[in-house]
């Protein structure tokens, strides 16, 4: 099985389509701009909702599920919201087919079958659940509500990637009601703050949280705070994103509550995701020209033993010893995959799990039965080295946890050094031009200039870093006074 895959240098974009399809991730479908997510990709998938549940579930959130289709007039009841959606919006106007007299054996659609109400494919589910909000919230006693649900969302792209911008894709969405303008405001920080670690703990992804400008905040949505991460080409990904939205939804559906002193006062809202995006972004971060590189928190498939062996009796042998490694790797929590398929030969395996990024792998032949060793093989640094039997479970629990961490400190130190301070626009285009990640520059709080960047460079405002220090300048593009740099750049 040849590798081939483009180098990154060469062509990063496709070489990262090459890989998506080529280590067995995700394909295109019969539908347009829809993917097919493959089991080895999914399986990534499990892992990450695995744990995000885990962590939305430790912080007093539940999981519910509501329709995929929104009434067209809950849609339209926030109109920031439906106007910011409205272009991507897929819509049903009929229930029914029916035979085609004009062209036997073909269907058409029975125009006697028109709904009453149009209904729209759900991009994102605050209308269908806030109409449901109002049903469940009378008084103080009901706030607050934390939900989450597991679900597909259809946003109609034209221009589609695999994971990173498709039709149809999988996220979770939270959707949460509270009493007061605080608590609202809490929770918008505090999922944030669970996105940056899940990202940076689980995917090895360094990420810099901060606020959105209002350019490019969530339709209907009066704070949007984001995290963002730099892929290996020099552009950022929004990795995840939660939105302070006031009492903008709970206006638009007469969602009020008795607060405890008898007033009534309209509920104040948060809502918050993370998609199959990710499955990009993870990509994207650590692979390098032999496939793909996975954090060994997410890989579905931890350690792989292939045998190499002449004839049935070497491999018996070899089977005893793998069966035994087997057990022990999965008594230590360790998940391990012992490839013994006669169809292939060890070159292929090789190579078919350096593309699929498995962290560990390790060869066992006669040699290594006779002197009690194994050959084992990094995925990250692509260093082998022998390690005698007995140590190697203890060998390769410490390095479950030192690949992590080794795939974390190589993007960060990649982040960090294209992290470009600019004070002047000729500068800004220079950078932008010639390194690419982040800039750090002042602006002048106003959209027209932000706009104007973006027509000029196609960076835009990634982020204002909740981190940043107040440092007063002057606008890279107009001069004028502004208070705090913040952080440009292309992106997916």
């Amino acid at each position: 099985m040849g590798k081939n895959l483009t180098s990154r240098n060469q062509d990063y974009s496709k070489w990262y389509n090459e890989l998506v399809v080529k280590a067995d991730l995700a394909e295109n479908s019969a539908v347009r701009g829809c993917m097919v997510i493959k089991p080895y990709g999914f399986a990534i998938w499990e892992k990450m909702q695995a744990e995000l549940d885990r962590m939305f579930k430790k912080t007093g959130h539940q999981n519910a599920y509501f329709p995929l289709f929104v009434p067209k007039s809950l849609f339209e009841a926030e109109e920031q919201n439906a106007e910011g959606f409205a272009k991507e919006c897929a819509v049903v106007t009929h229930y029914r087919l029916k035979n085609d007299e004009d062209r036997p054996g073909k269907l058409k659609v029975d125009p006697e079958a028109k709904l009453e109400e149009e209904l729209v494919v759900r991009p994102t589910s605050e209308a269908v659940i806030w109409n449901t909000y109002k049903n469940w919230i009378q008084s103080y006693r009901d706030l607050p509500i934390k939900i989450n649900q597991w679900a597909n969302v259809v946003r109609w792209e034209m221009r589609t990637r695999l994971f990173l911008r498709t039709a149809e894709f999988l996220w979770q969405e939270g959707h949460t009601a509270h009493a007061t303008r605080e608590e609202a405001l809490e929770e918008t920080e505090l999922m944030n703050n669970i996105y940056a670690e899940f990202v940076e703990n689980f995917m090895a992804i360094p990420v810099i949280k901060g606020a959105k400008t209002e350019n490019e905040r969530f339709a209907g949505a009066m704070e949007t705070y984001c995290i963002e991460a730099l892929m290996q080409d020099g552009k950022a990904l929004q990795a995840g994103t939660s939105h302070f939205l006031g009492q903008n939804f709970a206006k638009a559906f007469d969602v009020k509550y008795a607060t405890q002193n008898g007033d009534l006062d309209y509920v104040w809202a948060t809502s918050w995701g993370v998609s199959t995006r990710l499955i990009g972004a993870l990509i994207m971060t650590h692979s390098d020209d032999n496939g793909l590189v996975l954090p060994p928190k997410l890989a579905p498939i931890q350690v792989v033993i292939v045998p190499i062996y002449k004839g049935e009796e070497q491999l018996q042998q070899i089977s005893e010893v793998a069966h035994e490694l087997v057990e022990q790797l999965e008594e230590a929590g360790v998940s391990v995959k012992f490839d013994d398929r006669d169809t292939q030969k060890p070159g292929w395996k090789f190579a078919q799990y350096e593309l699929q990024g498995v962290p560990v792998r390790l060869a066992l032949g006669p040699k290594d039965l006779e002197k009690g060793t194994v050959e084992l093989a990094r995925r990250d640094t692509l260093t082998k080295e022998f390690v005698n039997r007995g140590e190697v479970v203890e060998k390769i629990k410490g390095l479950m946890v030192e690949i992590q961490e080794s795939l974390f400190n190589k993007a960060r130190d990649f982040r960090d050094e294209h992290i470009t301070e600019v004070d002047s626009f000729e500068e800004f285009k220079k950078v932008l031009k010639e390194k690419g990640g982040f800039i750090a520059a002042h602006w002048d709080g106003t959209p027209e200039t932000e706009n104007r960047i973006k027509e000029l460079t196609k960076a835009t405002i990634r982020c204002i870093p909740f981190d940043g220090k107040e440092e007063p300048g002057k606008c890279v593009l107009t001069g004028k006074d502004s208070a705090r740099r913040v952080l440009f750049a292309k992106a997916y």
